[in-house]
C-alpha cells in the first residue's frame, strides 16, 4: 500500500467523439485519508474526471490507479466508490432511511434487511439525520437533503469519497455552515475524498490541498496558500483571491519596470524570487490589494472611484490606465470617494508574468 498516493491519475485524457479534448494529459495523486479539492471553472474538465474516477466515463487514455491497483478496466460497482452527486438524486418516493439503506438492498452490496438497516442507522447518526429517518426528500431543507445523500453514500464504507459541487444548491449561509460539516465529517470516517468546486473559497477553507483546472489542464496541484503566495502563472493569480488581485501593464527596459505613471527599479525586487531573467519587453505586473497601500512616498498615483464596505475592512476602488484596480486598507483609514492619493507596493509580494501569462517574478 502506498498511503502517498492512494489516488494516482497517469497521463489521463479524455477526447469526446465530436473531437473536443476535455482533458488533456493530466496527472495527479492523493493521500490517504486527505480531502482534495478539484477546483476550476465551469467547463474546465473537473466533473469528467470525477466521472472518470467513478468508471461512469471511459478515458480515451492513461491509468487511474487505486491503493496502486489499475482499475480503468474495473466496473464502477466494483470500485468502492461513494458519489454524491451535485443535485443529491435522492428518491422521492423513499424515506430517508429507505434512501440511505438503498445501496444494501440491491446488487452486489445485497444483505439482509434488518444488517441493512443497522448499517444505515450508524451513518445516519453519523451525519446527524436520525430523527429524520421516516420523512420523505420532499420535506426536508437543502442541507438536510446532503446530509442523506453523504450517508447513503457512505453506507457501503467505500475507500474514496467523491462529491461534485455538493453545496452549490444552498444558500450562502448554509453552504459555510455544511462545509464545516463535511470536512468535519471525512476527518472523522477518514475516507479519502474528492471534492469538486467552482468556488475558490470554499475549496480554500475544506481542502487538504487544491488541484486547479483550467480548459482540461491543471495550473497547480498545492496546499491552498501558495496559490495565494506562489501561484504558478496569471490565471492562478487571478482565479485564487478575493478581492481580486490588480493587474498592471508594464515595460521592462533594462533595470526600469515602468507602468503608466510609475517606475520601478529590477535592483530593488528580491533576486530569489525570480523564475527566470526579467528581459526587455511588455509584462503584467500582478499585486494583490491589501499589498499596495496609501503612502505619502508611493509610486502609483490613483484618484478614489469608490470606497466598499467589507466587514473590517474597505476597497478603495480606483481606476489605473483604464482598468479598475483596488487597494484593501483598514476600516478606520480617513479616505474618501474623490480623494487623490499616493499607493506604494509591496516589492516582495508582487508578480510579474509574461504576454503568455508565465510568472517570471
Amino acid at each position: 500500500m502506498n498511503d502517498d498516493r492512494f489516488v494516482e491519475v497517469k497521463n489521463l485524457k479524455k477526447v469526446y467523439d465530436n473531437g473536443h479534448e476535455a482533458i488533456k494529459d493530466v496527472s495527479f495523486s492523493v493521500k490517504k485519508g486527505d480531502l482534495v479539492c478539484l477546483l476550476g471553472p465551469s467547463g474546465c474538465g473537473k466533473t469528467t474526471i470525477l466521472n472518470m474516477l467513478a468508471g461512469l466515463l471511459n478515458p480515451t487514455s492513461g491509468d487511474i490507479l487505486f491503493d496502486s491497483k489499475s482499475v480503468v478496466n474495473v466496473a464502477p460497482k466494483d470500485r468502492q466508490i461513494g458519489y454524491v452527486f451535485q443535485n443529491y438524486a435522492l428518491y422521492p418516493h423513499m424515506t430517508v432511511l429507505q434512501n440511505v439503506m438503498f445501496p444494501l438492498t440491491v446488487g452486489k452490496h445485497k444483505m439482509p434487511k434488518d444488517k441493512a438497516k443497522e448499517i444505515a442507522e450508524k451513518y445516519m447518526e453519523t451525519t446527524q439525520i436520525t430523527e429524520l429517518a421516516d420523512q420523505k426528500p420532499g420535506n426536508l431543507s437543502g442541507g438536510q437533503q446532503q446530509r442523506v445523500a453523504i450517508a447513503r453514500a457512505l453506507v457501503q464504507q467505500p475507500k474514496i469519497l467523491l462529491m461534485d459541487e455538493p453545496l452549490s444548491n444552498l444558500d450562502a449561509r448554509l453552504r459555510l455552515k455544511i462545509r464545516e460539516e463535511i470536512r468535519s465529517l471525512v476527518k472523522k470516517v477518514g475516507i479519502t475524498t474528492l471534492f469538486v468546486t467552482h468556488d475558490q473559497e470554499e475549496a480554500l477553507s475544506i481542502g487538504d490541498k487544491i488541484i486547479l483546472f483550467n480548459n482540461g489542464v491543471i495550473q497547480q496541484d498545492d496546499l491552498g496558500q501558495n496559490f495565494y503566495l506562489e501561484p504558478n502563472n496569471y490565471f492562478v493569480a487571478n482565479f485564487v483571491g478575493n478581492p481580486v488581485i490588480d493587474n498592471f501593464k508594464v515595460t521592462v527596459a533594462g533595470d526600469k519596470i515602468s507602468g503608466s505613471d510609475f517606475e520601478l527599479n529590477v535592483n530593488d525586487l528580491d533576486k530569489s524570487r525570480f523564475k527566470r531573467d526579467l528581459t526587455d519587453g511588455e509584462y503584467t505586473l500582478s499585486i494583490r490589494p491589501e499589498n499596495i497601500l496609501p503612502a505619502e512616498d508611493g509610486a502609483v498615483s490613483a484618484n478614489i472611484d469608490d470606497v466598499e464596505l467589507i466587514g473590517r475592512e474597505r476597497i478603495l476602488k480606483f481606476t489605473h490606465d483604464g482598468v479598475q484596480a483596488r487597494s484593501l486598507v483598514n476600516l478606520e483609514t480617513p479616505i474618501k470617494a474623490g480623494d487623490s492619493i499616493k499607493l506604494k507596493m509591496r516589492l516582495d509580494r508582487l508578480f510579474i508574468f509574461d504576454k503568455e501569462g508565465e510568472r517570471v517574478y
